[in-house]
């Protein structure tokens, strides 16, 4: 007998601070990647662009902002976009799958991916 699959799902929390509980919010996040698929952490700093610049995510391009903040990621090494992160301001983001009936519907375009989103 083949072994079960393991369950894939992701999970995100957070606790934000306040009475009663730390004076810091605390980010956490599970993922269902693949256990052998590459997910560096990395840095970004905050850089300036030109107008009309674009910028190439994981399958499309997409025009670029004037600016970007700083940020660290983590994210499968193979795409652009990423799993988690934050920014220098503190704000962090996370990554859900939604398993969806409709999956079929969406055809083959190739189209931002939800980690390229969470990077934008």
């Amino acid at each position: 007998l083949a072994p079960p699959e393991p369950p894939r799902s992701c999970d995100t929390f957070v606790f934000v601070a306040g009475p009663g509980g730390p004076d810091v919010t605390i980010f956490g996040k599970n993922s269902d990647r693949p256990s052998e698929e590459e997910h560096p952490v990395v840095f970004f700093p905050r850089a300036q662009y030109e107008e009309g610049a674009k910028v190439k995510c994981t399958y499309i391009e997409v025009p670029q902002v004037k600016e970007t903040y700083s940020v660290v990621l983590s994210k499968p090494a193979w795409l652009w976009g990423c799993e988690m992160g934050a920014n220098e301001f503190g704000v962090c983001g996370g990554n859900e799958a939604i398993w969806t009936a409709m999956f079929s519907d969406l055809g083959n375009e190739e189209r931002l991916l939800g980690m390229d989103v969470l990077r934008l």
